[in-house]
């Protein structure tokens, strides 16, 4: 009888563990770049999302051969992780004496890869949102995850999930409008005399139908 692939992995053999790697890899590094926003860190947690799964594989659990909640179960760990090491990074360099100020690209290099003011806004907004309502929003919105498997990636109840991807998604929406609000204002030319200001909120609008 052939063995699954998840119980080949489970077994130690490394050509499944291959399999898993060509199977979630793109979607790994696409869920890790549009966290962070930056492409060297995005390839270390791949590395580091497939190591921890070599690393992991006695502890899977038997079931079907679905591993995607697992895999992403793991690289939310890793950008866990990572998100804390970033923050002692900053704290560290905050001690030291003051530099020249390097400018960050990641929120234009989401809005290019995402091709639209909209899904810019919602990156910056992003950081706003508590953590668990962060992750299920990108498991769910960014990955596709279905929520049973978001919840077995993160090790909640499915009720949990969608209590927290409802959440996530209204404030995230108010968030990102306001945000786009008020770019369109600094935007705008200063009227005439006896002219009304214009709207400028029809761009913000769209970004309802990206976070449903």
């Amino acid at each position: 009888m052939e063995l699954s692939q998840r119980a080949r992995l489970r077994a130690g053999d490394q050509d499944a563990l291959g399999e898993v790697f060509d199977a979630h890899a793109q979607a790994v590094y696409a869920y890790a770049l549009r966290t962070l926003g930056d492409w060297a860190a995005a390839e270390d947690v791949v590395s580091l999302t497939f190591l921890e799964a070599w690393r992991l594989r006695a502890k899977l659990h038997a079931g079907d051969d679905d591993l995607r909640p697992w895999v992403f179960g793991i690289a939310t760990n890793v950008l866990r992780n990572t998100a804390r090491a970033t923050r002692r990074h900053r704290a560290a360099m905050a001690r030291l004496a003051e530099r020249e100020a390097v400018p960050d690209f990641a929120d234009e290099l989401v809005s290019r890869i995402d091709d639209g003011a909209q899904l810019a806004a919602a990156r910056r907004a992003l950081p706003a949102l508590r953590r668990p309502e962060r992750e299920v929003f990108q498991l769910c919105v960014w990955v596709g995850l279905d929520y049973a498997s978001a919840a077995e990636a993160l090790g909640v109840p499915v009720g949990t999930v969608r209590s927290r991807l409802s959440r996530a998604r209204a404030r995230l929406r108010a968030l990102a409008d306001n945000e786009l609000h008020e770019s369109a204002k600094r935007r705008e030319p200063v009227p005439a005399t006896g002219q009304v200001r214009g709207g400028g909120l029809e761009a913000a609008r769209s970004l309802q139908e990206e976070t449903r």
